[in-house]
């Protein structure tokens, strides 16, 4: 089912009408929803317009002719609508809540089945900061309690050039601002005002450049963070494919963790929040 379409924000002015028009004409034709765009909307604008002006073209009218008349536009078009804003230890009440509660669960369930490794993935990993930050709470918090258990981390992104930023681990200051200060001294080498991660913090982690819409990877997976991104910025029907395929990746008693502004479109069944007051989901146990 199509969603409605959705008025005019009363915050855009005269000057936006336009682009917002043309937003709401687009977005839906990259199975993206306007309402996860309206407050990012500006990032948006600013590089469609710099592709205007290499095509060289004033005004939106022209570049929507130009997409109608050039399928190969959307695909340029759609890399214009990833929205990168992350830094480490983002909502920090949901990182405090999963070293202190989730992943010593996680644990308990491992050796219920077993078995001595913890799998996790962070899908739209953007420059690895969210998947960094697991690494790190697993190494300075969690590993000397459990030394037998072995931690490893899929970090995936649609953008090529993020997942290479990730692979440099390398920061500037503001990314650390949520992070615990004592950690950016222990895991971090200063060099001319970035930060790069140790080698000792890199290893958990295999890093990949995938669509979310196109490619999941295999699992199965304990731990899944999906944040701020299938749920905001989606269509409907689309979150409803990706929530099956994680799902289906989602092991017994696994946890999920979208955006603290999100909300699932459905509740797949034997899945239940396992802490009602944050965005984190349980799939039975």
């Amino acid at each position: 089912m199509r969603e409605p379409l959705i008025q005019k924000d009363a915050t855009v002015t005269d000057q936006e009408a336009k682009w917002v028009d043309f937003l709401q004409w687009a977005l839906p034709r990259l199975e993206l929803r306007w309402p996860g765009f309206r407050k990012v909307r500006r990032q948006v604008i600013r590089r469609i317009a710099r592709r205007m002006a290499e095509l060289q073209m004033d005004d939106l009218d022209a570049y929507r002719r130009h997409l109608e008349t050039h399928a190969e536009e959307w695909p340029r078009l759609d890399s214009f609508c990833r929205i990168t804003i992350s830094r480490f230890y983002r909502d920090r009440r949901v990182f405090d809540i999963l070293a202190r509660d989730g992943l010593p669960e996680l644990i308990r369930f491992c050796r219920t089945r077993g078995e001595r490794r913890i799998c996790s993935w962070s899908a739209g990993c953007g420059a690895g900061e969210e998947a960094y930050t697991l690494t790190l709470i697993w190494a300075l918090q969690i590993a000397p309690q459990v030394p037998d258990i072995a931690f490893e981390l899929t970090a995936t992104d649609a953008d090529p050039d993020q997942i290479a930023r990730a692979r440099r681990g390398c920061y500037p200051p503001s990314s650390f601002k949520e992070l615990p200060p004592p950690w950016r001294d222990l895991a971090f080498t200063e060099n001319q005002g970035r930060y790069c991660i140790k080698p000792e913090y890199r290893g958990p982690v295999s890093w990949a450049a995938q669509d979310l819409r196109k490619t999941l990877p295999d699992g199965p997976f304990d731990l899944i963070l999906c944040r701020n991104l299938a749920f905001t910025y989606f269509s409907i029907a689309l979150q409803r494919d990706i929530l099956h395929g994680l799902d289906a990746r989602l092991s017994t008693g696994g946890l999920l963790v979208i955006g603290a502004h999100e909300s699932l479109p459905e509740m797949p069944p034997e899945w239940n929040p396992w802490r009602p007051e944050l965005p984190i989901y349980r799939k039975g146990r």
